[in-house]
């Protein structure tokens, strides 16, 4: 099982969100280059009143759900036509996942703030390449899978 090499691509995936779950993406300042809050997956936190706003709820429940995803597809070894499915749909919400934080970022440009994001940010895109290249790698055992299949 993870000493197949898209298992353990899944498992960095897997490690890749839950960081990302837990640190903040960024940060948004003013014009003046003033730190007003730090964004976070689910929340967005005022520096100077610490009051947080849930509008971001959206990231959280898709990392969540990416992150879920990509643990359960480690498992699914044996499965592997359901393994890639569990991973084509992993990698349809993590681009779901980058519109809404390039949503984010341009709605807070439009409210006069800039978006300045931490390395944390990327960490779903590395999420993305690994379960790209998990899916090549289940999608080559099966191919090699059907051709033993046909030499039986």
């Amino acid at each position: 099982m993870i000493q197949r090499i898209q298992s353990l691509y899944l498992l960095v995936s897997t490690i890749l969100g839950v960081v990302c779950l837990s640190r903040p993406l960024g940060m948004l300042h003013t014009a003046e280059g003033i730190h007003e809050a730090d964004l976070y997956n689910l929340w967005i936190k005022s520096v100077g009143t610490g009051h947080l706003n849930f509008s971001p709820w959206a990231l959280f429940a898709l990392l969540l759900v990416v992150t879920t995803l990509t643990f359960v597809g480690i498992f699914l070894f044996k499965r592997r036509a359901l393994q890639m499915r569990v991973v084509t749909f992993s990698m349809i919400l993590l681009v779901g996942y980058h519109a809404v934080l390039g949503y984010l970022a341009y709605t807070a440009y439009a409210n006069g703030l800039t978006f300045t994001p931490s390395v944390t940010a990327t960490f779903p895109f590395i999420a993305l390449v690994l379960d790209y290249l998990a899916y090549r790698g289940i999608l080559r055992d099966e191919l090699l899978v059907k051709s033993l299949d046909r030499l039986r």
